[in-house]
């Protein structure tokens, strides 16, 4: 069975309710028509009902069960604006532009829509730039109790079974810290083998990846890997992780035998932390196109509830995929 399938069974034990806020995207309707049909989740959409309902008429899906919420008529705007508002005011915010933004911008309104517990968690950013999907997220929920740093990852479902948890790999940071520290490197590591437990499996084997194998070059951004891995290891001491890494040996067992032997890790990882965001964004995307990989993400770990990104170039199969991601976290809260 595929990974996505095995999450979905597990979102279908304890539903919960998902907003999809982009109601004006067709992928968007194509997949709550989908959820609603396999099951997975409970879908509130943000929006006109019936530009919606016009909108799964021509695409021929059938939306008679999703929950529609239009900001212009409903009955707790009042309820989110003060809320809003109360999360927001020392940064400037005041009870006229909480109601100005929670009218205007959809997205913002599914966040306080968690927030105010009347939903589980939020998908979006098929029609939006990832920092619009996750600003609001993180000025509103804010980090989990005891969590420094928000992070985003993408699970990988790659066609080779032989590697990582059969197949199925975490890769982070590929969708919010630019160029994270030593310190910072350490936590995306920490908090990347919680999420893979979560939602892959309960052995996490992290790779802390570089240009380099535990010393074959010498550079400042090697050093800073070094570094992490150090501080990781020290703050850490659960993980099973090293580093530092090149890909190859963190993958390949021959090769991880002859750059890295005796490592823990090398030729094992399943979790798999990039040095800045140029590397584990150009990575994953790799591995997606010319990997033939199914990509779900970029989610989001260290947040307070659920709410995560997509790819604008994501398909409708794809949003499922995050929803069901989506749910499982929810699960967890």
């Amino acid at each position: 069975m595929a990974y996505i399938d095995l999450i979905k069974e597990r979102a279908r034990v304890e539903k919960k309710t998902i907003v999809l806020p982009e109601s004006n995207d067709k992928r968007t309707l194509l997949a709550a028509a989908k959820v609603i049909e396999e099951d997975i989740a409970d879908i509130i959409m943000v929006g006109d009902e019936e530009k919606i309902m016009d909108g799964a008429g021509w695409l021929e899906v059938d939306l008679s069960k999703v929950t529609v919420v239009n900001p212009q008529k409903c009955d707790k705007l009042e309820e989110y604006v003060q809320l809003l508002y109360e999360t927001r005011k020392s940064k400037g915010m005041t009870v006229e532009k909480a109601r100005d933004l929670l009218l205007k911008d959809y997205l913002t309104f599914g966040i306080v829509m968690v927030k105010a517990n009347d939903a589980d968690g939020m998908v979006a950013g098929a029609c939006h730039a990832t920092a619009d999907t996750l600003r609001p997220a993180l000025q509103i929920l804010k980090t989990a109790p005891g969590v420094k740093l928000v992070s985003a990852f993408f699970i990988l479902d790659t066609l080779y079974k032989d590697m990582g948890d059969n197949g199925t790999f975490l890769f982070a940071d590929c969708g919010l810290n630019q160029d994270p520290n030593a310190e910072e490197l350490a936590a995306i590591a920490d908090s990347s083998a919680k999420s893979f437990k979560t939602l892959v499996g309960p052995k996490p084997v992290i790779a802390m990846l570089s240009h380099s194998t535990k010393g074959s070059a010498k550079h400042a951004l090697v050093d800073k890997v070094v570094e992490a891995t150090k501080i990781a290891h020290e703050k850490y001491p659960q993980l099973t992780l090293d580093g530092e890494l090149q890909t190859d040996a963190a993958l390949v067992p021959s090769v991880a035998k002859s750059k890295a032997p005796g490592s823990p890790v090398g030729g094992k990882a399943n979790v798999l932390i990039f040095p800045n965001l140029d590397a584990g964004n150009i990575g994953y995307k790799l591995v997606q196109r010319l990997g033939g990989a199914e990509a779900y993400g970029p989610m989001l770990q260290g947040i307070a509830k659920p709410v995560n990104d997509l790819s604008r170039g994501c398909s409708y199969q794809d949003i499922v995929g995050v929803v069901a991601l989506t749910a499982v976290q929810a699960q967890l809260i």
